[in-house]
């Protein structure tokens, strides 16, 4: 039987923010948005949840349409309802947030965005709605799930050099960190893999290779730890 209400309800979005990692630092996707509010402006992939959708499949299916990346994993961040957020009405958004190795996923702007790219964290555009907002608590989220969680699995490609690896948690913590005691203390997890391979095409001195140990990775994410750097 259908239910009717006394009280108005607000609209549901979902928002994401993917990182990125390449050789210039951390990435986050965004796409120009292609109707109004905030026509060609650049915003984080979302919309609006469909009645009878389930948020992360909402969140799945607008990084698809917008942004055309797919298969990511996605963790929920936090939820959005201040009144004023979106010009058109009362909108409350449930943001999501995931860590994805760009080599793996192409963008590709679709349906309501009319460009997509990724764009380093301290060089950004302006952004539309609240989404610098829900950025920062994003980029603030991931600080803190290096110091109790691994982190590297989905922004890295399989092989990578310790140099790599620590520029990585230096661009999430945004500072540096001290070459020989970074090294000692992630190789004394115990999940990381020496291999024989070393990087090719470099100018300088060639360096070993690492891979994840996926299964004591995995079980580390999994116990957690406290990591401090």
């Amino acid at each position: 039987m259908p239910v009717s209400y006394e009280y108005e309800r607000p609209a549901l979005t979902v928002d994401c923010v993917l990182f990125g990692l390449d050789e210039e630092g951390l990435k986050v996707l965004l796409i120009r948005r292609g109707m109004e509010p905030y026509q060609g402006k650049w915003a984080l992939p979302g919309g609006f949840v469909r009645v009878g959708e389930a948020l992360r499949n909402a969140a799945e299916r607008e990084l698809e349409e917008e942004a055309g990346v797919k298969n990511v994993f996605l963790e929920q961040l936090y939820t959005f309802g201040d009144p004023g957020r979106d010009p058109r009405e009362h909108v409350v958004s449930v943001a999501y947030y995931a860590l994805v190795n760009l080599e793996d996923h192409d963008v590709v702007a679709d349906t309501d965005a009319s460009d997509a790219g990724w764009f380093a964290l301290d060089d950004l555009p302006g952004l539309a709605f609240d989404h610098e907002e829900i950025l920062e608590v994003a980029k603030e989220r991931l600080k803190g799930k290096i110091r109790y969680q691994p982190i590297g699995f989905e922004l890295l490609p399989e092989l990578f050099s310790l140099s790599r690896l620590q520029k990585l948690y230096e661009a999430v913590l945004e500072r540096p960190l001290d070459k020989r005691n970074f090294r000692k203390k992630l190789l004394k997890l115990g999940i990381l893999e020496e291999t024989d391979e070393v990087e090719k095409d470099v100018a300088r001195r060639a360096a070993r290779l690492y891979r994840f140990d996926r299964e004591a990775y995995d079980r580390m994410v999994k116990e957690g730890f406290e990591l401090q750097l």
